[in-house]
């Protein structure tokens, strides 16, 4: 089933940048191509996305999307990568984590697809400074 999260997520390349959007497209942030994941493989989302900035200097130590995601996704061993694994980036020390993409290659090659301003939905190499921020690790609570 990792292999129909990464088709999913890649069915999403390309759809605009828009901050708090999920349509496939049309326009998507980082946690709208995972909103639009879940809707692609699992039906209707389990809840409700408050307004969010787009702020990743945030200091709040609340951590809402780390909880929100570790509430409806599988955590994982950071060490134990596949591809359709949802990763949590921490964009900077000491700031909340605000990032999140879903890997789609590992090893020497490792890749993810993800969303961030002024890029459509890409597919990123996962280099040292990415997975140096990589703060958390999910999977999709898939049958089968």
């Amino acid at each position: 089933m990792t292999q129909a999260v990464v088709d999913a997520a890649r069915a999403w390349i390309g759809t605009p940048y828009l901050h708090q959007a999920s349509t496939k497209g049309a326009g998507s942030d980082c946690l709208g191509l995972v909103r639009g994941v879940w809707r692609d493989l699992l039906g209707a989302e389990p809840a409700q996305v408050p307004v969010y900035s787009r702020d990743w200097d945030e200091v709040d130590r609340a951590e809402r999307l780390w909880r929100a995601t570790a509430r409806y996704l599988l955590a994982k061993p950071l060490a134990h990568a596949a591809p359709g694994d949802v990763i949590l980036f921490r964009m900077r020390t000491g700031c909340v984590a605000k990032h999140l993409g879903i890997q789609s290659a590992v090893g020497d090659a490792a890749q993810f697809i993800h969303a961030y301003g002024g890029y459509a939905v890409t597919e990123s190499p996962l280099s040292q400074p990415w997975q140096r921020r990589i703060v958390a690790r999910f999977a999709f609570p898939l049958k089968g």
